[in-house]
């Protein structure tokens, strides 16, 4: 095995997953995808900005982040 300062990297395939929404969701996650246009002059569809927006959800709840990391100790 080589002596690496690198880990090997993980598995990066992706996962497909398939969700139902709500016609009011649909209708938001547009209407951000729309801002998002504006804020950063490139559109980007709404799937591909479904997986940046679940982690900096999951990313910022404390609550989640503190069960990630386990007990201290």
């Amino acid at each position: 095995m080589a002596d690496l300062r690198l880990k090997k990297l993980p598995d990066r395939t992706p996962v497909r997953i398939t969700i139902n929404l709500s016609p009011e969701l649909n209708q938001a996650l547009a209407e951000y995808a729309d801002l998002y246009r504006e804020a950063y002059g490139q559109q980007e569809p709404v799937q591909e900005l479904i997986p940046a927006m679940l982690a900096s959800f999951l990313e910022g709840d404390k609550g989640f982040v503190r069960r990630q990391r386990g007990p201290r100790g």
